[in-house]
């Protein structure tokens, strides 16, 4: 990774029409595996960004992860500071707070055990069962944010 470009896989045409069929799944409450829709607004523009993501509960804690690096909806939750998780009828309007890499660890590992069969390739094949050292070397990676829901 180089320090000027953060890493980031950018989605194929076809993973941009797939994520649209999930998300519009998502707002329907047909989410697959608990997946939700994100809204965030965006840092220029200030409309609402949609994204299917899928939320990750750690230790009682709530967290987005960003398997595909420092993506356009990171750098806009970056800004925005919060946004909105939609599953069905039930949005749930949200702060967020960015981790540092050092605390994405346990983060990291038990989101690959639940999600690592969908995200895989974007990890450099590290799993849930690679060695500590091995998570955290991808760590600056993969955007981790806490969130907090506040409606």
């Amino acid at each position: 990774m180089s320090s000027s470009s953060p890493f980031y896989i950018k989605s194929s045409p076809m993973a941009v029409r797939v994520n649209g069929i999930v998300g519009r799944l998502a707002r329907l409450g047909l989410g697959f595996a608990g997946s939700a829709e994100l809204s965030v607004p965006g840092r220029k523009s200030g409309r609402m960004q949609r994204i299917p993501v899928n939320p990750h509960t750690c230790e009682g804690e709530q967290y987005l992860v960003s398997a595909r690096g420092h993506s356009q909806w990171v750098r806009n939750m970056r800004v925005a500071g919060g946004g909105e998780l939609r599953a069905g009828r039930k949005a749930r309007v949200f702060t967020a707070v960015e981790l540092p890499d050092e605390e994405k660890l346990p983060i990291l590992r038990t989101y690959l055990e639940k999600w690592g069969w969908e995200v895989k390739q974007y990890f450099a094949g590290v799993t849930a069962a690679s060695s500590d050292e091995e998570i955290l070397a991808i760590a600056p990676d993969h955007p981790v944010f806490r969130i907090t829901v506040t409606s």
